[in-house]
């Protein structure tokens, strides 16, 4: 059984994303739409020009938090702004990506936009920040959906990116509903998916692809579309978390 409804939010551009998940997370395990999955955690490139994307390090232990809301540590700087993390316009790998809408959640750990097992793991942590939520277009009216969580703590973005990526076959994201006169139709739960993990700093990032018509073919291929984008804004959160981008960030 699919659900569907709206969030509140502080701030909001592009009108309602109201969430859809892909599937009953129930029959997750048998669904051939998440064939693929990629993890990258990006760091500042250094003098030396070191490559500014390794795998991610073993998941950190952490010390169960009471809550699964936080401030930002001294010092450290606020979550990047929902509009600095999703332009109107991301231009990468030859694709013009387009705005549809984008979000700014009250919580991190919202059941109508999060996952159970997600929603354990930030719990266990030691808080979240922030979840910022946007959903592209391509020029073919593919969709992709961006979700960046701002953690407390940069050991728990690699500890969450780490469980997650370890099962492709369980979304934890929801899809976002395209809003009123966007163009773009609600897929069907049973449509092809590809999700991607990113991580820069505090900020976990999670894409979702979809093709145009939800069909449950040619996953590289949407892989690959995918790709430019979540790397865009994951290089945009990086500069933020450590006012150094990595290297080839425009």
């Amino acid at each position: 059984m699919n659900s569907s409804s709206s969030n509140n939010s502080s701030d909001d551009r592009g009108g309602e994303l109201p969430r859809v998940w892909p599937r009953n997370l129930a029959y997750a395990a048998g669904a051939a739409a998440v064939a693929f999955a990629v993890m990258r955690v990006l760091q500042p490139a250094g003098d030396d020009g070191t490559p500014a994307a390794k795998p991610a390090p073993a998941p950190a232990a952490s010390t169960p938090a009471t809550s699964a809301t936080a401030s930002a540590s001294p010092g450290a700087p606020a979550p990047i702004a929902l509009e600095d993390a999703y332009p109107a316009q991301v231009k990468a790998g030859g694709i013009v990506y387009t705005r549809v809408g984008s979000k700014t959640l009250t919580t991190c750990t919202s059941a109508d936009s999060v996952g159970p097992r997600l929603i354990a793991l930030v719990k266990q942590g030691h808080g979240c920040l922030s979840h910022q939520i946007a959903l592209y277009k391509d020029e073919r009216s593919n969709q992709y959906n961006l979700s960046v969580f701002t953690f407390s703590d940069p050991a728990d973005t690699a500890h969450v990116l780490t469980r997650l990526a370890a099962d492709i076959t369980d979304h934890q994201v929801g899809a976002q509903a395209p809003p009123p006169g966007a163009g773009l139709p609600v897929l069907p739960a049973d449509s092809g998916m590809v999700q991607s993990f990113a991580g820069a700093g505090r900020a976990m990032i999670v894409g979702l692809g979809q093709w145009s018509d939800g069909h449950a073919t040619d996953y590289q291929r949407l892989t690959d579309r995918l790709s430019p984008l979540l790397d865009a804004v994951s290089k945009k959160a990086l500069a933020h978390e450590t006012g150094k981008p990595p290297a080839g960030a425009s």
